[in-house]
């Protein structure tokens, strides 16, 4: 049992602003809290003499308090649960803990002002927080600290404030609880065992979801994003977003898609899609539900993307767009993931306005009771971390639930902040429809199994009050079920289920690419010209501002370079983005110190010395360029890439860009790479142009600090999926990234960038290597004299800069040096001409990551016919040594591994 004293419950912060307002201007607070501070300066002023304050008057004061815990903890003594009986908490709310008695019952207190009743009887201020604070709903909101946004929420919950429901009203939402109720009933009398994750027992979500864009539309969104797991998805897409139920049936069907022969395609409940329809009120609203897998919440971040970048490409307008997310009660709690994605919300470079999070709590997770799922109180408590409120509602009592849904989208749409609803609801069947749950839950589940569903309990309501008649019910269920019955004919007619593009409006003028796409690169080169009054542009901070020295000499270094046509990676990399601002692309650039960069090699955003201006001169370049947008991330991989994903799904015709800190780091996003990235376009025909930066390279900095893990996304490589990449010169770089915009279709970009490039004396680039051209997947070796080359060796990244010092050093001229810079797409073609091309003995492999890492293997597989040797570090359980020394003797070994072939011994 929770033990909580009532003595310091208020939030003195707020209550003191409110007092400090009352004293300036007694109209400026609500008049309730006039009436308290007049009390209070009575006291103050009467009594300081220390006589004692009159009982009657010590009494409101108790009165108050009581009005209080009601505030702070009657969502403890609440009848928000269905099926449970629900824990019991210490102090009551009895009045004997606020020193008042049973006579006091009938005197009358001028708290009253208080719930906004007026002077009132004690038992007439219980019977309205009673009705208020402990029935169906349950609020938690006395944590935050604003006085407008505890006002409001004080004024919107109050039961004479609440939504009420005329009889037209009343049966629409009976409509909705029978196309929800008889949807999931059709599914399992015609697919019998088959899994569908019913939402039945938490049929009040979808009547809900309906109120909610009702609500919305009349409010001034015009699109909602919305994410959720599988339970209830195929009755949301079906009853909210009217995707055709013959298309779902033609799934269970298990019809092959009409797609290419290529295409994997998903399982029914994890599918995307989007519509556009018509409200009650005759308002057109566009509808989004992201594809999910069955990582419960990794959809979170995705979601926010989309949405931010609907409104930064779109409606630049937060009331317009809302994010809505359809949690589970044990993921809500138990994945880490929802912090992240709740930890964002308010942050400049995430948020989207505010999000409506609604959790369809079963009360356990697959066999897991809710008690063995988390150790705080709610499953919804991670909200108080960004002291958001949170609505507890029964969801057998329908019209409760959408007073919540009202009240929570009034509340979204006026502070464009988060907003819970915990939907208190129960499972009828086990984890899916094959599962038994009375193997872990016999008591719960003998109590579900006699209760009965929120369509009859809301018929009977009806029926009792008069808002509708049996006939009238009859006609409205079997309208519906003859609806179903012909949409299932003409499903088992359709020879293939339909594939839906989700997004696809924002797709239109796009296609999905061929092989052949990936033999060769587009030209991507910018006059010479352009470039150089770009590059001047980008390189000149504003005159009469005060800057770090050491910034103003990158800066002037940087305009060194342009005009001295020598560019480093970091300047290459700002000119690319420069040409395709100039050109009306928006460039959007986030993760952890990006603005400065992790090396210090970008200095994007700059910091006046004095006052801290920020100074971007990306956003400089002409009145007409496209906008430039960077941020340094909250410390987050997992929500932040999931993030940068969804918003590159919505803005095609923009370069979204994620960087790691270090390559390294991707690795706390796995699940967004595994399940998104990687795999989204063969299972779900989904696009994405992301750009994942990826700093990569052994320099004995540690196990930690060295790898991008080559070979992980090697592995993921198929399909032509995605791009994997390791450039080494800035205008290979520079061409990469124009590349990206440049092809009619979107693949998500794997670039291992640099560390020791990015300052490497060899490793620039000239404005004519920029000016035309394209990105080259192979780069061969200029110097070397093919007649006398009897070793041919390939390799990636910066390695290659290493590797070739060395030789000439040596003066190992039987050896060519061979850059393979793309990866995957791999360029075979160009690969075997090189080979051809030397007709060397010797075919080497070499990198620079251990044998059981980097590209040796992949290398060797998909190049079976050419003889490779492969040349690498020892094969390792990490990435790589922690000592700088064994790091040089290593590869010290590697060299000599590899120039044991030179035509001069090795030194």
């Amino acid at each position: 049992m929770d033990k909580v004293t009532y003595v310091g419950n208020a939030d003195v912060n707020a209550i003191e602003h409110l007092y400090q307002s009352y004293s300036k201007d007694p109209e400026s607070v609500d008049v309730s809290w006039q009436k308290f501070f007049e009390g209070f300066d009575f006291a103050r002023t009467n009594f300081e003499d220390g006589s004692e304050i009159p009982e009657n008057f010590q009494k409101e004061f108790k009165v108050i308090n009581l009005i209080h815990g009601y505030r702070t903890r009657g969502h403890l003594f609440t009848k928000t649960n269905p099926v449970r009986e629900r824990r019991k908490y210490e102090p009551t709310l009895a009045i004997e803990n606020f020193g008042l008695e049973a006579s006091d019952l009938d005197t009358v207190f001028q708290a009253g002002e208080q719930i906004g009743i007026g002077a009132a009887t004690l038992r007439d201020i219980i019977l309205d927080l009673e009705q208020c604070y402990c029935q169906s709903i349950g609020i938690e909101y006395m944590f935050m600290r604003e006085p407008e946004r505890l006002e409001w929420f004080r004024n919107s919950i109050e039961v004479k404030n609440r939504p009420k429901f005329d009889v037209a009203r009343k049966k629409h939402i009976y409509k909705k609880l029978v196309q929800t109720s008889n949807f999931e009933a059709f599914l399992g009398k015609k697919y019998v065992g088959q899994k569908r994750f019913s939402i039945e027992g938490g049929e009040a979500l979808i009547p809900a979801l309906d109120a909610l864009v009702e609500k919305g539309s009349s409010l001034g969104v015009e699109y909602f994003v919305m994410g959720m797991a599988h339970r209830g998805r195929l009755n949301t897409l079906t009853n909210i977003f009217q995707k055709r139920p013959q298309d779902i049936f033609s799934e269970f069907e298990g019809k092959e898609f009409d797609y290419d022969g290529a295409f994997d395609g998903d399982v029914k409940y994890h599918q995307g899609f989007t519509s556009s329809v018509t409200t009650e009120s005759g308002k057109e609203v566009g509808l989004t539900l992201a594809p999910n897998p069955s990582h419960l919440e990794a959809v979170d971040p995705v979601v926010q993307g989309i949405a931010r970048a609907k409104l930064d490409n779109h409606f630049q307008d937060e009331n317009k767009v809302c994010p809505v997310m359809i949690h589970g009660d044990a993921a809500v709690a138990g994945q880490g993931i929802v912090y992240e994605v709740i930890q964002m919300a308010l942050l400049d470079g995430y948020r989207a306005g505010g999000t409506i999070h609604v959790v369809v709590n079963n009360q356990v997770g697959f066999t897991t009771n809710f008690h063995d799922a988390r150790s705080s109180t709610y499953c919804t408590d991670v909200a108080k971390t960004t002291l958001t409120p949170v609505f507890h509602v029964n969801g057998d009592d329908i019209e409760a639930v959408i007073q919540t849904m009202e009240i929570a989208m009034e509340y979204r749409q006026k502070f464009h902040r988060d907003v819970f609803i915990d939907l208190l609801c129960y499972r009828k069947y086990g984890h899916n429809e094959g599962d038994e749950p009375k193997f872990t839950q016999p008591n719960l589940y003998n109590i579900i199994a006699k209760h009965p569903n929120p369509k009859d309990i809301y018929l009977k309501q009806l029926l009792a009050e008069g808002s509708l008649s049996a006939e009238t019910a009859k006609t409205i269920e079997d309208e519906y079920n003859a609806h179903l019955e012909s949409e299932f004919e003409t499903a088992r007619k359709n020879e293939k289920a339909v594939v839906w593009d989700f997004l696809s409006k924002t797709w239109e003028g796009f296609r999905h690419s061929k092989s052949a796409d990936f033999d060769s690169s587009p030209e991507t080169g910018v006059k010479k010209e352009r470039l150089l009054e770009l590059g001047k542009k980008l390189a000149t901070l504003p005159e009469g501002k005060k800057y770090f020295r050491k910034i103003q000499k990158i800066f002037d270094d940087r305009l060194a370079a342009v005009e001295t046509n020598n560019l480093d990676w970091g300047t290459a990399e700002m000119l690319a983005y420069a040409t395709l601002l100039d050109e009306g692309t928006p460039v959007r650039i986030s993760g952890q110190d990006v603005e400065r960069g992790t090396f210090s090699h970008r200095h994007a955003v700059v910091k006046t010395e004095d006052t801290e201006e920020e100074i971007e001169t990306l956003n400089m370049l002409s009145e007409k360029q496209a906008a430039f947008t960077i941020y340094n991330s909250l410390l987050s991989e997992y929500a932040v890439l999931g993030f940068e994903y969804g918003y590159s799904l919505a803005a095609p015709k923009g370069l979204t860009i994620w960087e790691a800190q270090f390559g390294d780091f991707f690795n706390g996003a796995q699940i967004m790479i595994d399940q998104f990235i990687t795999a989204g376009e063969d299972k779900w025909s989904t696009q994405s142009g992301l750009v994942m930066l990826l700093p990569h390279g052994y320099e004995g900095q540690g196990a930690e600090h060295s790898s991008g893990r080559i070979e992980r996304w090697l592995q993921q490589c198929a399909d032509d999926n995605i791009q994997v990449v390791n450039t080494s010169t800035p205008a290979n770089h520079f061409h990469l990234l124009r590349r990206q915009l440049i092809r009619p279709f979107r693949k998500p970009l794997v670039v291992f960038s640099p560390k020791l490039l990015l300052r490497y004396p060899a490793a620039t680039s000239t404005l004519e290597e920029m000016a035309s051209g394209n990105f080259q997947e192979v780069i061969d070796d200029s110097s070397a004299k093919v007649g006398q080359v009897d070793t041919l060796v390939f390799c990636s990244g910066k390695f290659y800069y290493e590797m070739k010092e060395k030789a000439l050093e040596m003066g190992a001229d039987n050896m060519a040096f061979v850059r393979i810079e793309q990866l995957y797409p791999l360029p075979q073609k160009q690969i075997d001409a090189i080979v051809a091309k030397y007709n060397a003995k010797n075919v080497i492999w070499a990198q620079e990551e251990p044998e059981n890492m980097g590209a040796w293997t992949y290398i060797a597989m998909n190049l079976r016919h050419i003889p490779f040797v492969g040349i690498t570090r020892p094969a390792s359980a990490a990435a790589a040594e922690g000592s700088k020394k064994l790091h040089e003797r290593r590869l010290k070994q590697l060299y000599a591994d590899i120039f044991k072939y030179a035509s001069v011994p090795v030194k």
